[in-house]
């Protein structure tokens, strides 16, 4: 099935994009903004808006259509796939599976300040009606909060015995997010740790298939609760026992 963005009619490629340029605002800068959005593919570009937002700098909305449409029965995306349990009933399998208490230890590395996303899945009170690990029977859930460096994140793996390791990063300029999670998956197998633990990232733009790409067991972006990731790292460690 061939498909394109639609604004008025199916199909007609119509899309908006924003961005900005290092130039003032006037009407040379008006055409630039055409003619960048003529390398993005886009047909019979209008600028919509245009503003300056400093000196030498400024900011542009344009409408225009693509030409091409792409094959959605192509697209192969990898998901985690298994039914996610309750807390009731990730509580009733561990006490079945495991005969002790299991370990997450979950932060914001690196430079990362925020912790909405760590504290959503970690913190007794949970999110949105989803209560956090800390409040699961068989979970022993430790929170280090942000900026946590990953040298002590793997210090505190070692020392808490982890079983479950959660990374919760915020998407940075330059990628500096995606290097922070490579650097984390090198300092666990430079301590023989990586295939021991079950190794999950989480962000506003964290995929299952980013996360997997850079060397974890799986990612969780928005929506994400704490069931979702305790049903698979509990389900994980059930199948490697």
């Amino acid at each position: 099935m061939n498909i394109k963005p639609y604004g008025d009619t199916l199909n007609d490629g119509k899309v908006q994009v924003s961005f900005t340029l290092p130039i003032p605002k006037n009407q040379k800068g008006i055409v630039a903004a055409k003619e960048v959005a003529k390398t993005m593919g886009l047909m019979d570009p209008s600028v919509v808006h245009a503003e300056s937002i400093g000196d030498g700098f400024s900011f542009y909305i344009v409408y225009g259509s693509l030409k091409d449409s792409i094959d959605y029965d192509k697209i192969h995306v990898e998901e985690i796939t298994s039914k996610v349990l309750s807390r009731k009933e990730i509580e009733t399998l561990i006490k079945k599976e495991f005969d002790r208490e299991l370990v997450f230890v979950g932060a914001s590395t690196g430079t990362d300040a925020h912790t909405v996303g760590i504290d959503a899945i970690m913190n007794m009170k949970g999110f949105a009606g989803h209560y956090g690990l800390e409040r699961y029977k068989g979970i022993k859930a430790y929170n280090l909060g942000s900026q946590v460096l990953n040298e002590d994140f793997v210090k505190m793996a070692i020392e808490k015995n982890a079983d479950v390791l959660l990374v919760s990063q915020t998407v940075t300029q330059k990628e500096v997010h995606l290097k922070n999670l490579v650097e984390l998956v090198e300092l666990l197998e430079a301590e023989g740790l990586r295939e021991k633990v079950i190794l999950i990232a989480g962000g506003a733009r964290i995929t299952h298939e980013l996360a997997k790409e850079l060397g974890y067991d799986a990612g969780f972006g928005p929506g994400s609760f704490a069931e979702d990731v305790a049903t698979f790292a509990v389900t994980e460690l059930i199948k490697r026992k």
